[in-house]
């Protein structure tokens, strides 16, 4: 009809003009073939339509037509529904597996995502990613370990605000946490001595510069000035006597695995622990182990060498021993110490000069001579000292000799005397 326009694509309009070459016998139907790389039958078909038809001969019959295999418009409602109801701060990949494994409905996450932004969700929006310089990873399984801990809301408010440790392997990104009330030397040496009881012990730690895992410039200078230790934190100072490489990070962006890992934690098991309805921290972590069993069979991938460096671990005894704070007291002629403003008996007889006071991560207090445990207890009620008065100001000399006299050297200085009470 005259009037109408047909809209073709640069392929179309490629496939007509050698389909006219052919109809005008410029060149052969078995040559057009090839050059538009289809049948020979195919291109008998087409031929004949565009004789029939015209241009639009060329056009594919089903431009226009709705797919037969589109998702009907009431799946669609409902997962619009159940987004909005359930899954309202969730990313379209996230979305769609929850949306199979609770609602058992099966979308793609493009479909998905092309839904949310007609809707106007922010979550469906990407986010610009920014330029970071790619480092080689970690060539053995074990080689080093990025660990840190993550402040978050976790639990949204249901229960109290709690830092997760997390450790995930340089080579295979294998990932493993657990939940604290806080960030600290003992939540850090709970948490590596579950890291090796389970995985083994690693070659190296890769962490912050954080106060548990590294002293300041001011500790560290008493420390080498005083001859007070070796100027290692007490987390360095276990990892060192479990011959444990420790690597320190000066910015965030050094350490980005981990970093990475909590952004994607803080998005996704956020979400876990809601669907979960944990309130408490013991539900936390046990949400926890039954997401990472899943993430780490999604997200585990094979090192570059085929070959573990984790050590065998010790013994939980022995890493009790080495993951525990340390700290030396002088023992007094009476067998009694003093630690953390305690005072302590030692109720039996040793012949060294110091104390070993072991704090141990269940909140026990250990104490140690030459390696022998030894028998204590605290002492609560301990002597008040007595305040010391004095009766009368003292007088100075020149108060107490009289005017125009002078001192000679027989006579005696008279001072006032000092009551004690």
């Amino acid at each position: 009809m005259e009037g109408d326009i047909l809209v073709m694509s640069q392929k179309e309009l490629k496939r007509l003009e050698l389909i006219k070459k052919a109809i005008e016998r410029r060149i052969t139907q078995q040559e057009a073939s090839i050059f538009l790389k289809i049948s020979i039958r195919q291109v008998q078909r087409i031929v004949r339509r565009v004789r029939e038809q015209g241009d639009k001969g060329v056009i594919h019959l089903k431009r226009g037509k709705a797919n037969c295999r589109r998702i009907s418009e009431g799946i669609k409602a409902k997962v619009l529904r159940v987004y909005g109801s359930r899954y309202k701060d969730f990313g379209a990949t996230f979305a769609v597996e929850k949306l199979k494994q609770y609602e058992k409905i099966k979308i793609g996450r493009e479909t998905l995502r092309k839904w949310l932004r007609q809707e106007g969700y922010e979550a469906a929006r990407r986010k610009r990613r920014k330029h970071r310089r790619w480092r080689e990873r970690k060539e053995y399984y074990g080689q080093m370990v990025q660990m840190d801990g993550s402040h978050h809301d976790w639990l949204e408010g249901r229960g109290p605000r709690l830092v997760l440790m997390g450790y995930i392997d340089d080579a295979t990104n294998r990932v493993f946490g657990r939940f604290y009330e806080y960030e600290g030397t003992i939540p850090a040496m709970d948490s590596f001595k579950r890291y090796c009881l389970k995985y083994g012990v690693p070659q190296s730690v890769y962490l912050d510069c954080n106060s548990a895992y590294k002293l300041n410039r001011r500790d560290d200078w008493y420390h080498r000035n005083y001859g007070y230790g070796d100027g290692l934190s007490e987390f360095e100072r276990s990892l060192k006597e479990l011959n444990v490489e420790v690597i320190h990070a000066y910015s965030p962006q050094a350490k980005g695995r981990i970093e990475r890992l909590f952004r994607t934690l803080q998005d996704r098991l956020v979400k876990e622990l809601r669907l979960a309805h944990a309130k408490t921290i013991r539900q936390a972590n046990q949400v926890l182990e039954e997401y990472l069993i899943e993430h780490n069979r999604r997200y585990l991938m094979e090192a570059a060498r085929n070959a573990n460096l984790h050590r065998r671990s010790p013994s939980a005894e022995s890493l009790n021993n080495i993951l525990c704070k340390k700290k030396e007291h002088p023992l007094r002629k009476d067998f009694t110490i003093v630690h953390e403003a305690k005072l302590y008996q030692i109720d039996e007889w040793t012949s060294v000069n110091k104390i070993e006071v072991r704090e141990h991560v269940d909140g026990s207090v250990q104490m140690v001579g030459r390696g022998r445990s030894l028998k204590f207890k605290q002492i609560f009620d301990r002597p008040v000292k007595k305040r010391v008065k004095l009766s009368q100001k003292i007088r100075w000399p020149r108060d107490i000799i009289p005017a125009g006299r002078t001192l000679g050297r027989a006579a005696p200085l008279k001072r006032s005397t000092l009551t004690f009470i």
